[in-house]
């Protein structure tokens, strides 16, 4: 045992040696903070976006933008303007009380941007918000407070994501859909069916269509962008909530890990996948985004998924 942790010591000391000596700075306007590395945009969070909070755009290590910018901006000759409600980086729900908060359509709710609790930059920026989930007649569903946190080394920047969901005066429940939750959608031209060399890989090994409605500790998404591959891959903390999360992944572009799907993912009515959430009861999910030049391989995504599973969240 003695020797084992020696060598798990050895190993993350190695792993995280090359953390660049960067500085991030962060900006606040009425629209959400600019968090820059080194002066250069990494990413924005908006605080209004259709129905929700975003985060557009994400720049990776290289400066490429490795998410969609439709319908933030108008659609390039790479880009779908389809599924206007999903926009570049989110977190949502199909089914909260019977309500669509993945939706921008119909009788959707929204999630309102209360205040900011923390902005703040240094070695690592820091952005931490409180917002209220509203149905469609304004009425009070549940809150959450998200913190966002911009971190890089010298291959790859990174955002890690801890949300926190609780429920108001009323009981509230996450129903079973596949329509959620912690959603990406990847730069047109990286999408698998332009087949031009974009490719989903799990932590599983499965990929492409095999890796949708899977459960698995990551999920990669690599593909071309400008003419260099890059990748985004999305790792699901151990202390989140029914890790290891299914996965909402499609060969289009979209890139979700939900935790609730279980019927759509399973294929049956005999397994429900909804949370009942009781009146100031909470539940939190953690995942960190990683940018990244190459495939998963080049990208060393297992490597950085064993020290973000080793990493302290919640605090």
């Amino acid at each position: 045992m003695r020797h084992l942790l020696v060598f798990s010591l050895v190993w993350l000391a190695a792993f995280t040696s090359s953390a660049c000596a960067a500085q991030f700075t962060v900006e606040q306007d009425e629209h959400g903070v600019t968090v820059r590395q080194d002066g250069q945009l990494f990413a924005r969070y908006l605080v209004k976006s259709g129905t929700k909070p975003i985060v557009w755009p994400l720049i990776g290590p290289s400066g490429k933008e490795m998410t969609r910018g439709y319908p933030m901006r108008a659609a390039d000759e790479k880009e779908k303007s389809d599924h206007v409600h999903q926009r570049s980086c989110w977190f949502t729900h199909g089914d909260v009380n019977g309500i669509s908060f993945w939706a921008e359509q119909g009788a959707c709710g929204t999630i309102n941007h209360r205040e900011f609790l923390e902005v703040r930059g240094g070695e690592r920026a820091v952005v931490r918000a409180r917002n209220d989930w509203a149905g469609s007649r304004g009425e009070l569903i549940c809150r959450d407070v998200r913190k966002l946190t911009f971190a890089c080394d010298e291959e790859a920047r990174w955002i890690d994501f801890e949300i926190t969901v609780t429920a108001g005066d009323n009981d509230v429940v996450f129903g079973d859909t596949k329509e959620g939750s912690f959603g990406l959608r990847v730069a047109g031209s990286m999408n698998v069916d332009r087949r031009e060399g974009g490719k989903i890989v799990n932590s599983e090994g499965q990929t492409n269509e095999d890796a949708w409605g899977k459960r698995a500790a990551w999920v990669d998404y690599s593909g071309p962008v400008d003419g260099e591959t890059v990748g985004v891959a999305i790792l699901d903390h151990p202390k989140s909530l029914r890790y290891p999360t299914y996965w909402h992944v499609r060969t289009y572009g979209l890139f979700a890990a939900n935790p609730f799907g279980v019927r759509d993912f399973l294929g049956t009515n005999a397994a429900s996948g909804a949370l009942k959430v009781e009146s100031g009861t909470s539940f939190s999910l953690f995942y960190r985004v990683v940018l990244h030049r190459g495939d998963e391989k080049t990208g060393k995504i297992d490597e950085r998924f064993r020290q973000y599973a080793a990493q302290e969240v919640g605090k």
